[in-house]
């Protein structure tokens, strides 16, 4: 996961403070969305399996009880693993984009260096994916890695680029996503709805997090929102429906008050304390 300058991780997730060294003071959107609970048990148990099935030191550990211990260890890490690739990955690409976005803003830009670090774990595909969208798209840049900030509620994020397309100004996220047993390129979780919902509320933009300045938010609710799922040959490209909006919206709201109540929980004592019994009465 990227790390912009004024997100700092703690126990409770993602934080960001107002200015760099500042004290962090509200909850990313991430972190938000992240209460709502997701059951991947399934998901875990079989990439463990598989992990085992596919070991090639399986067949000669079969007779040997040490040996095949430590391949179940290994195995039973495997989703960990999974996990922690496709984030490093994930963060690759959106470097990656960035450096495109402010090479293509007239901006100081690392794309080069950015490039050669997809080329070393063998990503490039995904550049060129990238690109490609960004060609058909025909995206007109308004500025990349926006950090914005909700006071009233009490969150802040980081929006990938906003850009306008087609004419329309639009909040975008990308997602690295690999394909299904059909070669296709898998869709998107419709969380993503709720995180640019989120990042649409914004009441303030950050101009500069080194001093801590800001200034409010220029655009309106009624910007376009899309999120384009970026593969190793292609993309694809979705756009929130407007009628989900308010839906997703109230979801997220509840969530971060539910995030807020562990926070205050988090910052007082243990909430049960050991009694003992009543005074007897006197005979």
């Amino acid at each position: 996961m990227t790390s912009p300058r004024l997100a700092t991780q703690t126990e409770l997730g993602r934080m960001y403070a107002r200015e760099v060294g500042g004290p962090v003071q509200v909850p990313s959107i991430t972190t938000v969305i992240s209460m709502e609970h997701i059951d991947l048990t399934g998901w875990a148990g079989y990439l463990a399996a598989k992990s085992l099935a596919e070991h090639q030191q399986l067949a000669s550990a079969m007779g040997e009880p040490g040996q095949m211990r430590r391949l179940v260890r290994e195995a039973a890490v495997a989703a960990e693993r999974f996990r922690d690739e496709a984030a490093a990955r994930g963060d690759r690409v959106h470097n990656y984009a960035e450096q495109f976005a402010l090479r293509e803003l007239g901006q100081v830009h690392e794309l080069e260096a950015s490039r050669e670090l997809l080329a070393a774990h063998d990503e490039l595909g995904f550049a060129r994916s990238f690109e490609q969208w960004w060609r058909e798209y025909r995206v007109e840049p308004i500025a990349a890695e926006v950090t914005v900030w909700n006071e009233t509620v009490g969150y802040a994020g980081t929006i990938d680029l906003v850009a306008r397309v087609g004419g329309r100004v639009a909040l975008l996220d990308y997602k690295t996503k690999g394909t299904d047993r059909d070669g296709q390129l898998k869709s998107l979780d419709p969380k993503v709805i709720m995180q640019l919902a989120a990042a649409a509320k914004a009441e303030e933009r950050n101009l500069d997090p080194v001093n801590g300045l800001w200034d409010p938010w220029p655009y309106d609710t009624d910007v376009m929102l899309l999120a384009v799922a970026l593969g190793v040959n292609t993309s694809r490209t979705f756009m929130a429906d407007p009628s989900t909006l308010p839906g997703y919206w109230s979801k997220f709201w509840a969530l971060q008050r539910s995030w807020m109540a562990n926070y205050e929980l988090s910052r007082r004592p243990e909430g049960l304390r050991e009694i003992g019994p009543p005074p007897r009465a006197a005979s």
